[in-house]
């Protein structure tokens, strides 16, 4: 018997086609057509995170359903893949014009380069299926896709495109139309970052509002992207929608790669020792009823020969991440030192999501990190009229994103310098030189969490995070909020217990206070209440007891 051909892996291949032709190793998701022929809805929007294999998806269902040339059949793409035992469905093979837009490109900071793209994508589509349309055209049509082509036609022109181009397909072919829209939200994301949100909406609600919905030329439409854009900015009023994400068992399986998946993935690349690491790395994510894990880590894990590090976290800034973490209120600082640490918080579960409202409202934010593939959910469940879940990191990957943007959060100007200087100092035990760089360092560093003079919380909070990131091979960090009067108190433990460990007590000046009275009174509940009991009973001899009041952006520390 001959030996099985090798296959090879791919690296950013998401064309279905190539990968194919290529014999590049594919795990076999062909069943998410006769998902899509089974569910009989017009209408399918998947959102997932990045890296998913959305886009890959998008492009077999293109090869499969869409009506080419016959001496340029595609159907042998598909043989030996599970699709082919299901005859009903093979019917459907290349039997429909489809139209192709990905709009994962339309990235740019403002709307006017963004539209340009958009039109761009929109005009090349058109200018693919020319050849095909052009018999069936009259001389008005043909001028006005010559101008949608060319970039020149008018917004409402370029908002009925998708509608226009149905028509001209089901006419050209007597066949109605599959309409495939990869990464439909990214221009949204861009606008929502760089001050373009009304605009792209405004043009997005145009545009598949007249595609999708009562377009009589449409056999079906599926569209991905990451989120769920909340049906009052897009998707208003198109009621054959039917929408699969994260927490619905709908093709759950189908976009990241299943354990099974994972481990005849591994063998064939020889790393089959590698699983209980893969498992730590890369898995956790929950889809449906399903763990999956990241295709993109996997794959990359793969061509470096099995050296683990974060390749999904690196795929992008994650500034958009950062800068919302950063300025989220005190009380979610303080469910993010639960998540950092391995615990999980529960939350209202809403799958629409309103970009203009993720920094005004934290449930919209713990949602957006949940849909992004920044967190991941357990225990999903109907409580009265709210679905909720439990929220969690899925993984080390994953894990490594919240631990640097935490501990990066204190780089403006001088203040990692003597954020940096401060942690030593206070790791080494050393007070007077730690209540020299904290001053330094909290007064350059308060405004960034825009503290205001009764909210100080929100920077002993993201203190608190800096030092969970910065410490966490060296060090436990514990944290417990005292109830009425925003104190705050901190112990900095070490695993090596001859080493300084640190009892630190936050306060707030009342209004007729002084810093160092405060600051005192801070040392004084260390003692009263006995803090330190704990350290020793771990053998910790080495405590370090230290009392900080804040009012406004001045701060006094005093060493016990």
């Amino acid at each position: 018997m001959a030996a099985p051909e090798k296959k090879y892996i791919s690296i950013g291949i998401d064309d279905f086609n190539r990968l194919i032709e290529g014999n590049f190793y594919f795990a076999d998701k062909s069943l998410l057509i006769k998902e899509l022929l089974d569910s009989g809805s017009p209408v399918t929007l998947i959102p997932r995170p990045r890296r998913f294999g959305k886009t890959l998806n998008m492009s077999m269902l293109r090869c499969f359903f869409e009506k080419v040339d016959p001496n340029h059949s595609r159907r042998h793409l598909f043989n030996g893949l599970k699709i082919e035992q299901y005859p009903n469905c093979m019917d459907h093979q290349g039997k429909y014009p489809v139209i192709w837009l990905t709009l994962k490109d339309a990235k740019t900071n403002n709307w006017d380069h963004c539209y340009e793209k958009i039109r761009r994508v929109i005009g090349l589509e058109f200018e693919r299926h020319l050849p095909a349309l052009k018999p069936i055209l009259n001389d008005l049509e043909v001028r006005q896709i010559q101008e949608i082509i060319a970039g020149q036609a008018s917004q409402p022109a370029y908002e009925n495109s998708l509608l226009d181009l149905s028509r001209y397909l089901e006419r050209a072919y007597n066949a109605k139309v599959v309409i495939l829209i990869d990464e439909y939200d990214t221009p949204i994301h861009e606008g929502y970052s760089s001050g373009y949100y009304d605009e792209v909406i405004n043009f997005m609600r145009g545009f598949m509002g007249a595609g999708l919905k009562g377009n009589s030329a449409l056999q079906w439409g599926v569209l991905t992207g990451i989120l769920r854009v909340a049906k009052e900015s897009i998707f208003s009023d198109m009621n054959n929608l039917r929408v699969c994400t994260l927490t619905s068992n709908a093709h759950a399986d189908k976009f990241g790669l299943l354990e099974s998946e994972v481990i005849a993935i591994l063998h064939a690349f020889d790393l089959d020792s590698h699983i209980d690491l893969v498992r730590n790395w890369y898995d956790g994510y929950r889809s449906g009823e399903y763990k999956v894990y990241n295709p993109w880590s996997i794959i990359n894990l793969i061509d470096n020969k099995g050296r683990f590090q974060p390749y999904w976290v690196n795929t992008s800034s994650n500034t958009m991440i950062k800068n919302l973490l950063k300025r989220c209120t005190p009380e979610m600082k303080e469910e993010l030192e639960v998540i950092i640490t391995g615990g999980k918080v529960t939350k209202a579960i809403r799958e629409n999501i309103i970009m203009a409202d993720i920094e005004q409202n934290d449930e919209v934010l713990w949602n957006f990190l949940l849909f992004s593939g920044y967190l991941t959910f357990d225990n999903y469940r109907l409580v009265a009229d709210t679905n909720y879940a439990e929220l969690l990191i899925p993984n080390i990957e994953v894990g490594t994103t919240y631990k640097t943007t935490f501990s990066t959060w204190f780089s403006e100007g001088a203040g990692l310098r003597n954020y940096n200087n401060m942690i030593a100092s206070l790791v080494a035990g050393k007070a007077e030189l730690f209540q020299d760089y904290f001053m330094k360092f909290s007064q350059e560093t308060l405004s960034i969490f825009d503290v205001r003079g009764d909210e100080p919380e929100r920077f002993y909070h993201a203190l608190v995070l800096g030092m969970l990131a910065t410490l966490a091979q060296t060090h436990e960090v514990r944290s417990n909020r005292e109830s009425g009067d925003g104190r705050y108190d901190v112990m900095v433990i070490p695993k090596d217990l001859l080493q300084f460990s640190a009892i630190i007590e936050f306060k707030k000046a009342r209004s007729k206070e002084t810093l160092k009275t405060t600051a005192k009174k801070a040392i004084q509940q260390i003692e009263d209440k006995n803090y330190e009991a704990e350290l020793r009973a771990r053998g910790v001899k080495n405590i370090l007891k230290l009392g900080i009041a804040f009012k406004g952006k001045e701060s006094l520390v005093v060493v016990g």
